[in-house]
């Protein structure tokens, strides 16, 4: 199941590093890659693993819309 995981996660960031290398900068394609990885991760431990779904999740998860906002802002405006 891990090799399912880290297949799928492969499959959306090594295109989107290809493609967005040409417009991003190294710390906006980390934040991005961090975000891809958490909305891989975070539904599999939930749905498969059976963690709890916990209100923490949504607080990381807002941080990371915040962490994504301030490093493409000057893309975004």
């Amino acid at each position: 199941m891990s090799w399912v995981i880290a297949l799928s996660e492969y499959l959306l960031q090594v295109p989107a590093n290809r493609i967005g290398y040409t417009v991003l900068n190294i710390g906006q394609l980390k934040i991005l890659q961090e975000v891809i990885t958490l909305t891989v991760f975070v539904p599999f431990s939930v749905m498969y693993m059976k963690e709890p779904l916990k209100l923490d999740y949504l607080w990381a998860g807002l941080c990371l819309v915040g962490a994504v906002y301030f490093m493409l802002r000057k893309e975004l405006f």
